[in-house]
């Protein structure tokens, strides 16, 4: 979830404004996205130790945060707020981003000629 694997790095080094609209660039230190979440970097580093947000790493080893896994960061926090537990809150945001891109799938998917689809096996 915290990886695209449809998204592959670029060909060539991308210039400083083009980064600015990536929402992938890993732009942010732990202790900016701490505050811009108006959180704890415990917070964030627990969102790591549950493998929901992956942070890229400096060349220091420092944690790297981009604007998609802010606002995944942000969603989590939101529900454990409201009284979700932690495990569950990252559990909820992983399958609501699954429905999304399942959802988003579905919508680009070629309609059969026929109008009819195959039946699902399984069931």
């Amino acid at each position: 979830m915290t990886s695209d694997p449809d998204r592959s790095p670029p060909a060539q080094p991308q210039s400083a404004a083009e980064n600015l609209d990536d929402d992938h660039y890993p732009a942010f230190t732990i202790g900016r996205a701490a505050e811009m979440l108006r959180t704890t970097v415990g917070f964030l580093r627990s969102l790591d130790e549950a493998k929901l947000i992956e942070p890229q790493r400096s060349r220091g080893g420092h944690r790297r945060y981009s604007r998609h896994q802010l606002r995944l960061a942000a969603r989590v926090r939101e529900l454990v707020d409201q009284g979700t537990g932690l495990d569950a809150a990252c559990r909820i945001v992983t399958l609501e981003d699954q429905l999304q891109e399942a959802r988003a799938l579905n919508a680009r998917a070629p309609i059969p000629p026929d109008g009819q689809y195959p039946p699902l096996k399984g069931v």
